[in-house]
């Protein structure tokens, strides 16, 4: 570090003026380094920064002019001064604009971030900016000496002459912090640290009881007060935070660091310093003085740094040093608290020299990755020298002509006091305390200099100036750069010229490698290899260091290790075959392509050891391993291992197969170049090498060529290749994946029957694909009917399976059943069950419909398990008959069994579907007489087991409600009485608790009209009937309409024993007789016809034994018997009276005599229920089928029910 001076002015001896008038108050520098102003007298002085030309005075004030600052752009400056005025001019010279306080001005400072200014006096304060109108002034309680603003420009710091420091915010001038400084000295000096990289804001103080201090913005103090030695008038921060620049009564600007540690003397003033000022971009430095005195220097920092090999020791901040490992980019720190002049390192060795001694530092440990330093000596002596080095024991100066060597006790030990001043020297290693130096003199002469030799040695002598020397690893080469930058190479025995390079600035030879060396010049990096051409390549900076692959470079006071993979030199020395050389070369560091370069040309070459060596580096394990059976044939020694062999092998291994070719085509082995471009799939390339006429190796290579189509996403080709071939396999599953029906059917019909897996694989491609007629005729030509009944099944080809079975009736059992399943899984189970009762399975159709059923009443579908439990019963019937056919009547009871308990269910279900939705759902297509009596049915016929699903509170529910609602009050309370036993869902529990308290105010029993009569006894029935549904008297069950549910006027009869259900059915049919002179008598008058029934008040039946007569004739019985009748009382009965259910055998028909022969009924022949005629007409016009069975208005009538 060294001040120039740039220039100087004396406003003294220029304007004549007495002294009090050239006294310089305030300089400030323009941003762009083009200008600077100076406050003096009542003028603004304006110069040219370069040069110190006087631009202008700027005669604006009326008093002394004490401060001046530019704004953050150097677009405008202000000044202020005694006149109690600020001026606010432009870059072209011209005030802009006044504004006045009421004392003198003390200090004007630019916001960094905006454009406010502060302007400070005595008694106030105000900031402007050019958006406002008017200057906002705040009153302060004492004299304003100075002021600065944060980085961020939020916040304003006030010195006062107190003592005190008042931090204020930019927006409405508000104290935030106020510091009470002890002692209450003047506070000169104030000013903010720039730099953005400080995490907080730091505030330099300086005050007039010579002490500088240092603050947070939350007024906290940082570290302790440094005593200055003198009053401070001045204080500015570098720009970029690192360094402060103080000046006052002691006539000077020193340098100090941003701890406040004094470094040395800037400018010499000769006065007091009160102002000072640094260009923002430059290192210059305007100062101006008491005695009126402006003066401009540049302060130039230079590289205080030490090299050895990976090590890089320099100096951070001035008083800092900072150890770098190079290439494990490893920093560490060593705080001097002082002016660090000098820095040499060696070794484990480090040497510090600050203003008035030297450190040495040593390293904890001998570990080479050890970055830990302390102190072991220290030399307590001030030392003036140019250069400095340090070695195991000792400490070497230069200074001009003269080298001294000290031991670390300060003690001098030699002095060589050589022809010439030294330029260059260098430590090139040794034992401990007989280290050898090389020293390079102005003279040219090239000293080897040992430390315990007084006697220096002369290697070289060059007519130019030494201006940088360096010495190859193995001590035989040297190479020089002189003033005229010339890099000279010579050979240290025979002092022979090698050979020049011009443009050189600096060099180094690379550590590891005694042939390689390095030198930049002019922007690029020359890389040098024996005697080989330069290569180069672009980089700024300085060579300093060249180690293995790693150049270390200065640039910019930074040094960097540039990673430079020795792929030139090495290539280089691979053109010369000189692998050995080239792979010491590339274990300095290349890229792994240069490894793989290397390793091949040596294998190429068949210099094995090399090849192994660099494909090891790279870890390819397959060259690894060619290169080890290379090995191991040579060492078998086995006839065919010639060269060209081996080169065949390795070109082939490499992929450069038509080299491959020619050398087994050379070796005579071109079997192996067929057998490899057949790998290859490079089929036309092997045809020229396929000698043999063998078949089977022609088939081999098309079979080769087809699997490669395969691979390559070829199908089309590979099939056709694969047929060529004979393999069908192959070419079936190619086209069975690509999906292509017409292939496989040109491969299948190309087949006979003895390709048995192969047509087996096309029909199951075939069925993949939906093509089933071809996979039948695949089986068919297997002549595997079980294969093709299978394949009609899949593909529900039914009709041809049914077509096969008549054929073959051994697979009706294999087709029938699947068929059946098919049917009940869509839905037609009518269908389903024919088939299973076809291929002989009853039971498997009985099975399917209980599954429904459970389903339907889970779901909660009553309708539905209503059908299925009737489908159910019919199928039981159906069994039933079946086992009375084998005659066994045990099962036929069982079966019967079934049947009337599905019956029942069936009929539970169908009545209870419509009170479940009468009371789900708000709406009812029934009148309530239906639904009271459905009611009532369900409630008589819950004595035995309830169904599943089915609710008794609905029942009772609906029945209450209904009884209540048409007179039958007994029966309503009994309903409520029995529901208030039961768990009432929530949303009935209401209703249900109001209708249970109002009906206790109804009569306690029912409307007449409501109770039924027994039609066979006239006996009048209770509602509520504790026998069920039947009559209480002669035990008849009553049987009801099977929508309304009323009681039917129906009394049941049997014929007499010996008379079938036909021949009754028959008898019934005839017309009923007629007696004499009785009945229609037909008259022909004429033209006129006419009728009359003679003597219409006979009675009907007053002749013989009538239906009538047998119901007088009834007794009561212990239990229920039918009216067994004749066959003359079978003939009198009308037709139209008679109902008859058909059941299907094992069971009887039923017959009923209908009472009331004006009331017309009708009966679904299909599940024989009964109807009015009118309600099932209507259903039958709503549904188009029963509402019971759903057999439709067209549909034919059920087998079952035959």
């Amino acid at each position: 570090m060294k001040p120039y001076p740039v220039w100087v002015e004396q406003i003294q001896d220029k304007d004549k003026a007495d002294e009090q008038d050239c006294i310089v108050y305030g300089v400030a520098a323009k941003p762009d380094g083009t200008k600077v102003i100076a406050a003096t007298s009542n003028f603004v002085r304006v110069y040219n920064a370069v040069n110190g030309e006087f631009i202008a005075p700027l005669k604006g004030h009326k008093d002394a002019v004490y401060c001046v600052c530019y704004n953050r752009d150097g677009s405008r400056f202000a000044s202020g001064g005694a006149d109690k005025t600020v001026i606010i001019w432009t870059d072209e010279l011209v005030g802009i604009l006044k504004y006045q306080h009421n004392e003198a001005i003390q200090s004007v400072c630019y916001n960094p971030v905006t454009s406010h200014l502060i302007s400070c006096t005595s008694i106030d304060f105000g900031i402007w900016s050019p958006e406002q109108k008017s200057v906002i002034k705040h009153k302060v309680s004492n004299k304003i000496t100075t002021s600065s603003w944060t980085k961020d420009g939020q916040y304003a710091a006030l010195g006062f002459y107190s003592g005190q420091i008042s931090i204020r915010a930019l927006k409405g001038g508000e104290e935030r912090v106020k510091i009470d400084r002890p002692g209450g000295a003047p506070i000169w000096c104030i000013a903010w640290n720039p730099a953005k990289t400080e995490a907080v804001d730091i505030m330099a103080v300086a005050d007039w009881n010579q002490k500088l201090s240092f603050y947070q913005l939350n007024g906290r103090q940082v570290g302790k007060d440094r005593h200055l030695g003198y009053d401070p008038g001045c204080l500015r921060w570098y720009p970029g935070g690192e360094y402060l620049l103080i000046g006052g009564s002691n006539k000077e600007v020193g340098l100090y660091t941003k701890e406040g540690i004094y470094l040395t003397k800037i400018v010499d003033m000769g006065s007091w310093a009160w102002c000072v000022d640094v260009f923002p971009s430059q290192n210059y430095i305007i100062a101006g003085s008491h005695d009126g005195s402006i003066k401009v220097t540049q302060l130039n920092f230079n590289t205080v740094h030490g090299l050895y090999k990976d090590r890089y020791a320099f100096r951070e901040n001035m008083t800092d040093v900072i150890i770098q490992n190079l290439l494990q980019d490893q920093k560490v720190k060593i705080k001097c608290r002082d002016w660090v002049k000098k820095v040499a390192i060696y070794k484990f060795r480090l040497a510090v020299q600050l203003p008035d001694k030297i450190i040495v530092y040593e390293l904890y440990s001998d570990d080479v990755s050890d970055m830990h330093y302390r102190v072991k000596d220290k030399i307590m002596q001030r030392f003036d020298c140019n250069l400095l080095v340090v070695t195991a024991h000792h400490i070497l100066l230069c200074k001009d002509h003269r080298l001294q060597a000290y031991a670390f006790s300060g003690a001098k030990e030699r002095e060589w006091v050589l022809e010439a001043n030294i330029r260059y020297i260098k430590v090139i290693g040794g034992p401990p305390g007989k280290e050898g130096l090389l020293v390079g003199l102005r003279s040219g002469q090239v000293l080897k200099i040992f430390v315990d030799n007084p006697f220096p040695m002369l290697i070289i002598k060059q007519p130019q100036c030494i201006r940088c020397i360096d010495i190859s690893m193995g001590r035989d080469k040297l190479a020089i750069i002189d003033e005229t930058q010339t890099c000279s190479v010579y050979d240290i025995k025979t002092k022979k010229l090698l050979f020049q390079e011009p443009n050189a600035t600096s060099l180094a030879w690379n550590t590891h490698n005694g042939d390689m060396m390095c030198f930049s010049s002019n922007g690029y990096l020359n890389i040098k290899a024996s005697n080989f051409p330069v290569h180069q390549r672009k980089m700024q900076g300085y060579v300093v260091g060249f180690s293995g692959s790693k150049i270390f470079c200065l640039q910019n006071l930074t040094m960097q290790a540039v990673d430079v993979p020795q792929s030139a030199p090495m290539n280089q020395y691979i053109e010369k075959k000189m692998f050995h050389t080239a792979y010491n070369v590339a274990c300095l560091g290349v890229t792994n392509n240069d490894w793989l370069n290397l390793a091949n040309e040596a294998l190429e070459n068949l210099n094995l050891e090399v090849a192994k060596n660099a494909f090891t580096r790279v870890r390819e394990l397959r060259y690894l391993e060619f290169i080890s059976n290379i090995e191991e044939r040579k060492q078998s020694k086995a006839a065919e291992t010639t060269n060209n062999l081996i080169l065949a092998d390795y070109y082939a291994f490499k992929g450069e197969f038509q080299e491959a070719a020619k050398m087994y085509k050379k070796s005579g082995n071109e079997d192996k170049a067929m057998a490899m471009f057949s790998d290859l799939r490079q089929f036309e390339n092997a045809k020229d090498f396929l000698t043999s006429s063998d078949p089977k190796n022609i088939k081999g290579l098309i079979k080769r060529q087809a699997e490669w189509c395969k691979s390559t996403n070829d199908p089309g080709s590979a099939i056709d290749l694969f047929m060529a071939a004979s393999a069908f396999t192959e070419a079936i599953e190619i086209a069975g994946k690509q999906k292509w029906p017409d292939k496989l059917v040109e491969i299948m019909r190309q087949l006979d029957k003895s390709f048995v897996e192969e047509l087996r694989g096309c029909a199951l491609h075939f069925k993949e694909l939906g093509k089933y007629e071809f996979a039948a005729e695949s089986y068919q030509k297997l002549g595997e009917l079980s294969s093709l009944v299978e394949l009609y099944i899949e593909s529900h080809q039914w009709q041809e399976a049914f077509t096969l079975c008549e054929d073959h009736p051994e697979f009706k059992e294999s087709v029938y059943i699947p068929y059946a399943n098919f049917l009940a899984e869509n839905d037609k189970f009518d269908e389903a069950q024919e088939a299973y009762y076809i291929a002989g399975k009853p039971t498997e159709a009985v099975k399917v419909l209980e599954k429904l059923t459970h389903n339907a009443v889970a779901e909660r579908r009553f309708d539905d398990a209503s059908y299925y439990f009737w489908k159910l019963s019919m199928a039981y019937l159906k069994l039933a008959n079946q086992a009375q056919t084998r005659g066994s009547e045990e099962e036929v009871n069982q079966y019967l069994d079934k049947f009337q308990d599905y019956q029942h269910r069936a009929e539970m279900y169908y009545v209870y579907q419509t009170l479940h939705r009468y009371t789900e759902e708000p709406f009812t297509s029934h009148l309530p007489e239906a639904l009271f009596n459905m009611a009532r049915f369900l409630l008589h016929n819950l004595s035995q087991e309830i169904p599943y699903g089915v609710s008794k509170v609905s029942i009772l529910y609906a029945l209450a409600k209904q009884s209540k609602n048409m007179g039958a009050y007994k029966m309503a309370r009994h309903a409520f009485d029995k529901l208030q036993q039961l768990v009432i869902p929530r949303r009935f529990q209401q209703a249900i608790d109001l209708s249970s308290i109002t009906i206790r105010s109804k009569p306690f029993q029912d409307k007449e009209e409501l109770l039924p009569m027994c039609s066979k006894c006239s006996t009048t029935n209770p509602l509520l009937n504790q026998m069920g549904n039947q009559c209480i008297n002669c035990q008849q069950p009553f049987v009801h309409s099977f929508y309304a549910f009323e009681v039917l006027p129906l009394v049941e009869f049997i014929p007499e024993n010996g008379i079938s259900d036909l021949e009754a059915v028959k008898l019934i049919n005839q017309d009923p007789p007629t007696s004499g002179g009785k009945g229609w008598q037909e008259s022909n008058q004429g033209d006129v016809q006419t009728m009359s029934f003679e003597n219409p008040n006979a009675s009907r039946y007053e002749e013989g034994d009538t239906f009538e007569t047998r119901l007088q004739n009834w007794e009561s019985m212990t239990s229920y018997q039918p009216v067994e009748v004749g066959p003359e009382i079978l003939k009198k009965m009308p037709r139209s009276e008679v109902v008859v259910l058909k059941w299907g055998s094992p069971l009887r028909y039923q017959f009923y005599k209908n009472l009331m022969p004006d009331i017309i009924l009708d009966t679904c022949d299909s599940c024989n229920r009964i109807f009015y005629a009118d309600d099932l007409e209507l259903q039958y016009l709503q549904k188009q089928a029963c509402p019971f069975c759903r057999k439709s208005v067209a549909q034919p009538e059920a087998a079952v029910a035959e």
